[in-house]
């Protein structure tokens, strides 16, 4: 069985060594990620795992803290006709590895063991004297270094300056990787440029390289289908009501408010699930503090603002359609009520603000039993609350500490329509409702199953969809 590639991964305290590993990796537990210097104090192992068995091997090392002083020590060593190398072994082997260089040693301990060295820079540092020490004792190793930019989308950037320096010392192989925010295909095309050094172990780079392009594929599937049962189970969801329980404002108070805290919570459910399936981890403050997540999204389905979005979707010809059933008999300000088996039904923003006396006077003409369903417009700010996250995830690494907001809803309004029509026959299914209060067995119907896959195809085509003609 072929061994993994062992890859040291160094440079100074605080360049984002660990953060870059949790994104390599989707390791979201690995390691201790904090803005206070020298969090890393310790040698520690993480694996790539790929088809089941450890491709590579990371060594996430502590941050060099004083390069410069262990140079001129290196340098002072008397017998000038050891190698480089050997002077850090005689390092090694004395007193000071134990003591005053204590960390130093580690990295270097760890360097001179792996098949080659990842080189984590700031590219937001500037070009000080001591990092021109650090790679020099990395070079005395005689391993393959690749120098990896980090947090090169920074406005201060310094990517110029680094990589002259870095040509300075024959480190003309360069990886742009921003640990905030990966470019697509970055980790790719890092294990491709690490072959260039790595010659002998090149198949096997080459495979790591092609796992992870089709793991990116399936995972964007498993989240498309994710948000698909979302859409699904949201357009299901229908309650009931006797036309006395909701003359009562109290009690047709009450009927709103738990049904929008129902779609809520399936929503936040599929939020958290995108996040661990990307890696991410709710109250992962210490490494990537993340606000969506801490206010569990901000975004109100049924805000006034939101739905008036919708609606000019709606009003541009991106209707949808009229739901299953006969034609509601009340639709007033985003509420829609469907009377006896009529499926029309919908709550918006304006119900919370009551029915006024138009409403009232409609709903004394009902009959007996009234059904709520999410409308139309709901379903679209849903469908672009959970793409705008995903489109986030698949840019987003763990050293990104920014919010991820959800704009307006202008960008892709047909992709957005046709999966809300391609959830409408859900709403004739009010079994089909994930966890709801109609308890049945839905996840084996297989109609249900059609339904969810048509809707997760669009999804995968709203996220990329096809170029248009010129």
């Amino acid at each position: 069985m072929t061994e993994p590639i062992r890859i040291a991964v160094v440079g100074h305290t605080n360049a984002g060594k660990t953060s870059l590993l949790r994104t390599l990796t989707r390791r979201i537990n690995f390691g201790e990620v904090s803005q206070q210097p020298g969090t890393t104090r310790h040698v520690e192992a993480v694996e790539l795992q790929v088809d089941g068995r450890a491709a590579v091997r990371f060594l996430d090392t502590p941050g060099l803290e004083d390069a410069v002083a262990l140079r001129e020590h290196l340098a002072a060593f008397d017998d000038r006709n050891l190698t480089p190398p050997e002077r850090v072994r005689r390092f090694l082997q004395g007193p000071e590895a134990h003591g005053v260089f204590e960390q130093e040693a580690k990295v270097l301990r760890a360097l001179l063991e792996v098949d080659a060295a990842f080189l984590v820079i700031d590219a937001r540092e500037p070009v000080l004297p001591k990092f021109r020490a650090e790679i020099e004792l990395l070079n005395a190793c005689a391993r393959p270094v690749l120098p990896v930019l980090n947090f090169v989308r920074d406005a201060a950037s310094r990517e110029a300056a680094w990589k002259e320096l870095l040509s300075a010392y024959g480190l003309h192989v360069v990886v742009r990787f921003d640990a905030a925010a990966p470019f697509v295909g970055a980790e790719r095309e890092l294990y491709r440029d690490l072959a260039t050094l790595l010659r002998d172990r090149r198949a096997q780079l080459d495979g790591v390289a092609a796992f992870l392009e089709t793991e990116f594929a399936q995972r964007r599937r498993a989240a498309a289908a994710r948000i698909a049962e979302l859409m699904v189970d949201a357009a299901a969801i229908r309650r009931t009501a006797s036309a006395v329980e909701f003359d009562m404002e109290s009690s047709r108070q009450r009927l709103i408010a738990a049904l929008q805290k129902a779609v809520f919570d399936k929503a936040q459910r599929c939020a958290d699930d995108l996040l661990a399936l990307y890696g991410f981890r709710e109250g992962d403050a210490d490494e990537a503090p993340l606000p969506l997540v801490e206010g569990r999204w901000t975004m109100d389905f049924f805000h006034p603002e939101a739905l008036k979005d919708a609606g000019i979707l709606l009003g541009k010809g991106v209707a949808v359609g009229a739901a299953v059933g006969v034609v509601a008999d009340l639709a007033l300000a985003g509420l829609s009520l469907g009377a006896g088996a009529a499926l029309g039904g919908a709550i918006g923003g304006a119900v919370s603000q009551g029915l006024g006396p138009l409403g009232r006077k409609l709903v004394n003409k009902l009959r007996d039993v009234h059904e709520l369903t999410v409308e139309d417009r709901v379903l679209i700010v849903l469908a672009a609350w959970q793409l705008t996250l995903l489109r986030a995830l698949e840019l987003r690494g763990h050293a990104a500490v920014e919010r991820i907001a959800a704009g307006p809803l202008d960008a892709a309004q047909r992709p957005l329509a046709d999966l809300v029509r391609a959830a409408q026959p859900a709403r004739s299914h009010p079994d089909w409702e994930s966890g709801g209060h109609i308890r049945l067995r839905w996840r084996e119907a297989p109609q249900r199953q059609d339904v969810v896959a048509r809707v997760a195809e669009g999804v995968l085509r709203a996220i990329d969809p096809a170029p248009t003609a010129a």
